[in-house]
């Protein structure tokens, strides 16, 4: 099976999908940059579903399927 790749650049995933799931682009830039962080430290593969193929790009699909969770204090 071939893998996908992403051709649209930064348009996917999409910020305004994105930005369902958090409530803020700045919330959103802290959590994909610490998952980034991990996913590159571990040599993380992603799943044969996955588009992008950099770690910030996976971040972002993770947290667009409900893989991620955050929670900030108040």
């Amino acid at each position: 099976m071939a893998k996908k790749v992403n051709k649209e650049g930064m348009r996917y995933p999409s910020v305004d999908k994105l930005l369902d799931k958090v409530d803020s682009k700045y919330k959103l830039a802290y959590i994909a940059a610490k998952r980034a962080k991990i996913i590159e430290e571990e040599n993380y593969c992603a799943d044969e579903n996955s588009i992008c193929a950099k770690p910030v790009g996976q971040a972002l699909e993770e947290v667009l399927d409900d893989l991620v969770k955050c929670e900030f204090e108040e």
